[in-house]
């Protein structure tokens, strides 16, 4: 190896070997997307918010951003800018985020949880002026507030389609992180229609790996054409700082909701009328489905939109309009951002077969929250399915809200019921598609299930109804 040759040959190819790797690096680098351009356009639209909330709301150690972030659960997380413990004002709860102007005559749009209930709000622009602005409207459902300052010939943004965007797309988020205006930072689209907080059923977030913190909280979320797809909102983490996983509200969302803000200083949404589920596996089997996927009914409104459709406990919806749903969580946004009074079409599964019915969309009304206790179990009786069950009495009815049907989970002895959490004081509703108002009807129910069969049991709990599926085991079959 000592010889000239193979000693000018290995210079020769590790010249070639770094002119390659050179080359590549440049190639590489020339795909990379530049963001100076969106940056140096968009970055005098964008502003920093200031909100004060008296006394009459809660300290200010009780918000994310505000206090020691290890208090706080994992959970999905809104943010505010922090506030160094000590330093705010006996009495008052400061919160900051971002925004951005929409329209150059002082609209300003940002997030609903940075001036919620605060009693002055003040935007920073890009050229240090600070005004006071004014709160239009808020929605709690998108999380969107609507601002106004007293100015004209401001800068704006563009605004994008939300609904084109992919996952794997580049996107750039400008903001205030920990209150450091103008903070640029960039990432990919994770995932599209992210529905995971009851809350904001109505919203399908966008997922990024885009590098959001407190202080970010309303700012914009651009494609790489340098339009506003979507409003930097909430992040996940154990910490309250940024964990790679954060989330925005489509812009097609925040539009419309300004829109009505503008006009009507509140939002109406589209409603049919019905209480959904996911359709796992089990439940896919037990309702002869080819596959999981779709929004099981468990419960539909009496006098609602879906019930004049013909729509019934046990359903699956699979498509509105001809958009397919695949999650339950699918199904809200879709009907939420349908006009009230709008003539739609569902496709529904029933019995083994698919058919579709026409459905005119109702209004949601504002505001309207219930809740029921289950009542306590009494004397046993015994079924196939491992559940021991009795029949309601008319004082637990009246504490239900249930003017008929349904019996009383008293114990559960079989391993099936267990693994479904199944527990003593649940309501049974329906077995199947048919429904039971006694301990009688629910045991012959019961008893006609074979060995290895899957069945839905519609199921109470609190004011909470949902299917479980179970499979009948053959040691538990009779």
């Amino acid at each position: 190896m000592n010889h000239p040759f193979y000693k000018r040959a290995t210079i020769a190819f590790c010249s070639v070997w770094m002119f390659l790797m050179l080359a590549a690096g440049h190639a590489f680098a020339a795909d990379l997307p530049d963001f100076i351009g969106l940056v140096e356009k968009n970055a005098p639209a964008i502003v920093n918010v200031q909100a004060v909330t008296s006394s009459k709301f809660p300290s200010s150690s009780q918000f994310p951003g505000s206090g020691d972030q290890q208090d706080v659960p994992e959970i999905f997380r809104r943010f505010f800018g922090p506030i160094p413990p000590g330093q705010q004002p006996r009495g008052e709860r400061h919160s900051a985020g971002s925004g951005f102007i929409v329209s150059a005559d002082g609209y300003i749009l940002t997030n609903n949880h940075v001036v919620d209930g605060a009693d002055q709000v003040t935007v920073r622009l890009s050229d240090r002026r600070e005004l006071d602005a004014k709160i239009i409207g808020t929605d709690e459902q998108t999380d969107i507030a609507l601002l106004k300052i007293d100015a004209g010939g401001l800068p704006v943004v563009s605004i994008g389609d939300s609904t084109k965007l992919r996952p794997g797309q580049w996107v750039v988020a400008i903001g205030s992180p920990f209150g450091m205006d103008h903070t640029v930072t960039h990432g990919i689209v994770s995932a599209i229609g992210r529905g995971y907080d009851r809350s904001q059923q109505y919203v399908p977030f966008i997922q990024t790996d885009v590098p959001i913190n407190p202080g970010n909280s309303g700012g914009p979320l651009f494609n790489l054409s340098g339009e506003v797809v979507g409003i930097n909102s909430q992040i996940f983490s154990n910490t309250g700082g940024y964990m790679g996983v954060s989330f925005a509200i489509p812009i097609s969302v925040a539009m419309n909701t300004m829109q009505q803000l503008k006009e009507n200083g509140h939002v109406s949404r589209g409603m049919i009328g019905v209480q959904i589920q996911n359709v796992d596996r089990a439940s896919a089997k037990a309702l002869g489905l080819p596959r999981s996927g779709g929004a099981l009914v468990n419960n539909v409104t009496a006098g609602g939109a879906a019930e004049k459709a013909g729509v019934k406990v046990g359903d699956v919806i699979l498509g509105f309009d001809g958009r397919e749903i695949v999650g339950s969580s699918d199904l809200p946004p879709i009907v939420g951002m349908t006009p009230p009074g709008t003539k739609s079409q569902l496709e529904i599964f029933r019995n083994g077969k698919t058919m579709k019915l026409a459905v005119t969309v109702g209004e949601l009304p504002q505001g309207v929250q219930g809740s029921n206790s289950p009542a306590v179990a009494k004397a046993p009786s015994a079924n196939p399915l491992g559940i021991q069950v009795e029949d309601l009495t008319a004082e637990q009815r009246k504490q239900l809200g249930l003017e008929a049907g349904g019996v009383l989970i008293t114990a559960i002895n079989g391993e099936a019921a267990r693994r479904a959490a199944l527990q003593p004081g649940d309501i049974v509703l329906m077995v199947g598609r048919s429904s039971v108002d006694s301990a009688v009807a629910f045991n012959s129910a019961a008893k006609a299930l074979k060995p290895d069969d899957s069945v839905m049991l519609l199921i109470r709990r609190d004011d909470v109804t949902s299917f479980v599926a179970l499979t009948v085991p053959k040691a538990e079959a009779q």
